[in-house]
């Protein structure tokens, strides 16, 4: 890390308290301030980790209010209702718009220049509608998008070949959500389409069945759900791709990341906030990457963006 680097996280349920954690653990911030409403809940889990920090790299994490996040250089927001089992990402919208509605102004007002990473469902609203309210610059405020449904589509492929996920390279693009799709017609093992990887497998031993997409696609979209259901949240694999976005950010990498931003015009779509693949570097978004996908996929994309804009129409912002 160059330079001290702060961080604010907005909430400290589960995610928000696993986000600092991690980042912690992995010494990407030298303060971190946990903001809650209530306020026992921030100190206490402040005060669990900060215990640990003979063990791991030193940090100064504290909980405060909203004037303590001043001079932040990111604030991750996880403010809102979580998902109950059963329950969508969509279903949270308007309850989940409400509460950024009345809070961002005022978190805006005392750290109007740090990047602003929205974690909240659903993301992809939630980032939509703290841009529209807040009028930060677009490249400055956008959320995890489709990092973590990535992730859980490597993971997936990765144990189906028998390869490290790090070497699967596909992305979920679209809503953070039911409507995702998955970019096929790249995906690959280290520059061999996945698919004929698969068959490749096949052909040596049978028991490897050939790739089923809808199986997959089913599997990624379902598996923040199913996690809800056996444990009642999710909340590991969230905060690592938090700290994921925030070191990138502060080590102004230049990564490309299927992140949620405003799309203008990628793939037939703009105004409203989806993932796509963006670079990332020290000053937030700079420009999206996009690969060239076939027709079914980008239909499949326009779907998922239709999907969101009349969702977007049918709450108040």
């Amino acid at each position: 890390m160059e330079k001290a680097c702060k961080i604010s996280i907005l909430g400290a349920g589960n995610v928000g308290a696993t986000i600092a954690y991690t980042l912690t653990l992995k010494g990407i911030a030298s303060e971190i301030v946990l903001v809650d409403i209530n306020k026992n809940k921030a100190e206490g889990e402040a005060m669990d980790i900060i215990q640990c920090t003979a063990l791991c790299p030193s940090v100064n994490i504290y909980s405060g209010d909203y004037s303590d996040i001043k001079g932040s250089d990111i604030v991750i927001v996880t403010l809102g209702c979580a998902r109950k089992p059963g329950q969508s990402r969509i279903d949270l919208a308007q309850g989940n718009v409400n509460i950024v509605k009345s809070v961002m102004p005022q978190a805006v007002k005392y750290a109007p220049d740090a990047i602003y990473v929205v974690v909240s469902n659903p993301v992809d609203i939630i980032a939509y509608t703290i841009h529209k309210v807040t009028g930060l610059p677009e490249n400055r405020v956008f959320g995890s998008g489709t990092l973590l449904d990535s992730a859980r589509l490597h993971e997936i492929l990765g144990a189906h070949l028998s390869v490290n996920p790090k070497n699967v390279h596909a992305y979920v693009l679209g809503e953070h959500g039911d409507s995702s799709m998955v970019t096929w017609s790249i995906a690959s093992v280290c520059g061999v389409p996945a698919d004929a990887y698969g068959k490749k497998l096949h052909e040596k031993n049978s028991d490897y069945a050939p790739i089923d997409h809808a199986q997959v696609e089913e599997d990624v979209r379902k598996s923040g759900g199913k996690i809800i259901r056996l444990k009642g949240a999710t909340f590991y694999a969230i905060a690592i791709a938090a700290a994921t976005i925030c070191h990138d950010i502060l080590h102004d990498t230049n990564s490309v990341l299927p992140l949620t931003g405003m799309l203008h015009g990628e793939y037939g779509v703009s105004d409203v906030y989806m993932s796509v693949p963006f670079i990332l570097n020290r000053n937030g978004l700079a420009g999206s990457v996009t690969p060239k996908l076939s027709d079914e996929e980008v239909a499949k994309f326009s779907a998922s963006a239709k999907l969101l804009k009349d969702t977007i129409a049918n709450i108040k912002i």
